[in-house]
């Protein structure tokens, strides 16, 4: 999925009633997607049937459609329709919208109690240097290291609005600093599915002027990096 509120929204309902999430960023194909599901034997995929990227509608159900056709451990599909409201098509069968199964639910869902050791999520590592590998982090040891370092290294209060500008959280950095970590600690958090240098290399600053309560402004090496590609480009269009 996108980084929408519907993403979090799903990986913390997983978490809430026991279940173990598996986050694969949008940016893969179907065989990565695919492999990812096969090997953790997910019953459930959640996807959106488009993300923006750039200006661009990335069409991210036609990559589930592909990933899993050979994946025969997934029973249901939910699908957030952004763009299409249409009936589905391809698994009919399989697919439920993402809304219709909010309506359905009960209004309250108890947290169910599980063990420091119980499985929280598996994380896959990128797949670059050979097959992905599932990792596991368990609820508590996963949780007080990721509250105590949000807590303390990023002296972060309950009245801050923390943005963390990283992929969506099919990282580790985005499961800890997007989502559990502020959430953790009571304070706020901004999502968005900007990247750093489009429609221009100031878009960051303007998020955090229009939002102007972001207190924490967290951002990696690659995030500076096209900022600063992009003003060079910006400067080398004005000297021409």
């Amino acid at each position: 999925m996108p980084l929408v509120p519907e993403h979090i929204v799903a990986l913390l309902a997983c978490a809430r009633i026991g279940a173990v999430h598996n986050i694969v960023y949008g940016g893969f194909g179907a065989s990565a997607l695919n492999a990812r599901i096969r090997d953790s034997k997910a019953k459930l995929v959640i996807t959106s049937d488009v993300g923006y990227r750039r200006g661009k509608r990335v069409a991210l159900k036609t990559i589930v459609d592909e990933a899993v056709i050979n994946a025969p451990s997934v029973e249901k599909i939910i699908v957030l329709r952004r763009s299409d409201p249409g009936p589905p098509e391809l698994f009919h069968e399989m697919e439920v919208d993402f809304y219709e199964v909010l309506e359905s639910g009960d209004a309250t869902c108890e947290a169910t109690v599980m063990d420091a050791e119980d499985p929280l999520f598996i994380l896959y590592t990128s797949g670059t240097t050979g097959q992905p590998k599932g990792i596991i982090h368990t609820c508590a040891g996963y949780m007080v290291g990721t509250y105590y370092t949000t807590k303390y290294v990023f002296d972060m209060k309950e009245n801050d609005v923390h943005w963390c500008t990283a992929d969506p959280p099919g990282w580790i950095t985005g499961h800890s600093y997007i989502v559990y970590g502020p959430l953790a600690v009571g304070a706020t958090v901004l999502i968005t599915e900007t990247v750093p240098d489009y429609p221009d290399p100031g878009i960051f600053w303007r998020i955090v002027e229009d939002f102007g309560g972001v207190t924490i402004f967290y951002t990696a090496p690659d995030g500076h990096q096209d900022v600063y590609a992009g003003w060079r480009r910006v400067a080398g269009q004005i000297q021409s």
